[in-house]
């Protein structure tokens, strides 16, 4: 199966994109997973994209498309894939279709998690607590918010216009949530 998972920051993506790659025996391609092995392995591409971090500027989408290209061509991703973190803009969903089509393949689905915008709020205020992360004021979580609001929910549109999406409530237990995914996704 191969799949995009999206939905607002603090809406467990990462939670149930570890559990859900494992469960359908395929790569868990986490774009900040791919970032950070690509700057610790010091490849061309990982040397790029530190120069723009160390500017504190975001990762053109030009280093981050070859990077989400270079790691679906390995052989772990070759069956089944979780993509987590991409596609983020109209831009990279066409890129991510060139990819896909370059491969010979293409997406069974792409996965919503939905959450109450205030619980997300919550959720991130907690996890800010607990982290020690003096950056997740209520402010600045708001305005991750609104960010994807503008950015990435269009997407969800695409995908819905494609026949791919398959929204599910991300409210409740881990367990709870898993088993909603488990039973809204396609059977391969």
């Amino acid at each position: 199966m191969r799949l995009v998972i999206m939905g607002p920051p603090g809406a467990g993506k990462g939670t149930q994109a570890e559990a859900l790659a494992r469960r359908i025996e395929g790569a868990h391609i986490s774009t900040g997973d791919i970032f950070r092995d690509n700057v610790s392995r010091q490849t061309e591409l990982g040397r790029t994209a530190q120069r723009y971090m160390d500017a504190g500027e975001y990762v053109p989408d030009s280093v981050t498309n070859a990077m989400v290209r270079d790691r679906l061509a390995q052989p772990d991703a070759r069956d089944a894939f979780l993509l987590d973190g991409y596609p983020r803009t109209p831009d990279q969903v066409a890129e991510l279709d060139s990819i896909l089509s370059d491969l010979g393949t293409q997406l069974d689905a792409a996965l919503a998690l939905t959450v109450d915008p205030e619980e997300l709020i919550a959720r991130l205020l907690k996890r800010a607590e607990t982290s020690g992360r003096s950056d997740d004021t209520e402010d600045v979580i708001r305005h991750r918010q609104e960010v994807y609001a503008a950015e990435t929910a269009p997407l969800l549109n695409v995908y819905r216009e494609r026949g791919l999406l398959v929204e599910v409530d991300g409210m409740g237990s881990v367990d709870e949530v898993a088993a909603r995914i488990d039973a809204a996704l396609p059977k391969a």
